[in-house]
């Protein structure tokens, strides 16, 4: 990310914090209910970080980040994963074209849909590994590297995706190393019946007025920054640190339950967006400093698809959201010992 000028202070929280009220009050003029869901899909947009939304079809995973991209007026495109979908059909590829007044032929880059802000990657886990593959560079680096050539990606950039169950029919598991560059894995389950009610009413009635936007790609830089540039207490760190590492059966301090059900725990970057992640949090709710709270409020999302259990885990029907409630009770705070 490059470096944005932007002063930490009162007046820039206060700003920041009535922008993400801005937005969401656009994104619930056609968002109903799902309320924690928008609230962590905002949180990544503001730390930068990717998304991965886990729900059955019709849902409205793709409404609410297409209305997203249209309240930050960012550019959105969505790439449909299907089983024939080739690499190339999202990076982009070479193509031989003739100069019709030189007659010389040239190969010429055509960029695929992954040129964008926000790439929707619809229904990830249905096409192999070999094309999901296609946007890890892109996830990572920014960048799309094709024939040897590296392209920059426009800032800023995301990836928000979309999987359905595993236990479809003509779905893929996504490999460990992809989940891995998700900020958030976040599952949208049905609506209540009240609030089913309404949807049925608002999509069967009269035409939505369309978003008005609330900050552009620019401002949104700059507030990613400033997040980054947030300060953080020593012991909060550590204690965002060691959340993450005794969920690793090698550490000496691995609880018994993560011993017997983890087959490997969560990586580095779970400890940076656990710090990450707070920050955002802590910005987005008005506040330039962040508490254990905040680490503890995204410990599931960050953690969730980053514990892998094992088969004794799952004969014994232990996930790993289990495992993240356990170690949020189980880790020491600051003020019980962590220093």
């Amino acid at each position: 990310m490059a470096e944005q000028t932007v002063t930490l202070d009162e007046q820039a929280i206060a700003r920041l914090g009535e922008g993400k009220r801005k937005l969401l009050s656009e994104v619930r003029k056609v968002i109903v209910g799902q309320e924690q869901i928008v609230e962590d899909v905002v949180t990544s947009f503001f730390a930068g970080g990717n998304c991965l939304l886990t729900s059955v079809p019709g849902l409205a995973k793709t409404l609410l980040i297409s209305s997203l991209g249209r309240a930050l007026d960012l550019k959105f495109r969505r790439v449909q994963f299907t089983p024939d979908l080739m690499p190339a059909d999202i990076t982009g590829t070479e193509v031989l074209e003739e100069d019709r007044a030189t007659g010389k032929r040239n190969l010429t880059f055509r960029p695929g849909p992954i040129f964008t802000n926000i790439l929707l990657a619809d229904e990830i886990n249905r096409t192999p590994p070999k094309t999901q593959a296609a946007l890890l560079e892109a996830m990572q680096e920014h960048q799309v590297t094709v024939s040897g050539e590296s392209y920059p990606l426009e800032e800023p950039f995301f990836v928000l995706a979309t999987q359905n169950p595993i236990e479809q029919e003509g779905t893929y598991p996504l490999p460990e190393v992809q989940q891995d560059r998700f900020m958030f894995s976040l599952f949208i389950d049905y609506l209540p019946r009240k609030e089913e009610v309404e949807v049925v009413n608002q999509t069967t009635g009269g035409a939505i007025d369309d978003l008005e936007v609330c900050m552009d790609g620019k401002e949104l830089l700059q507030y990613q920054w400033m997040i980054r540039e947030m300060p953080i207490a020593e012991p909060i760190l550590r204690y965002a640190v060691e959340l993450a590492s005794r969920s690793r059966p090698e550490h000496p301090d691995a609880a018994d339950f993560v011993k017997e059900f983890v087959s490997y725990g969560a990586s580095l970057r779970a400890s940076h967006y656990l710090v990450l992640g707070a920050k955002a949090r802590a910005a987005l709710n008005g506040r330039p400093h962040v508490s254990i709270q905040d680490v503890q409020s995204v410990a599931m999302p960050v953690m969730r698809h980053r514990i892998i259990t094992n088969f004794h885990a799952e004969s014994r029907g232990v996930k790993s959201e289990t495992i993240v409630e356990k170690l949020l009770d189980s880790a020491p705070t600051p003020s019980s010992g962590l220093n």
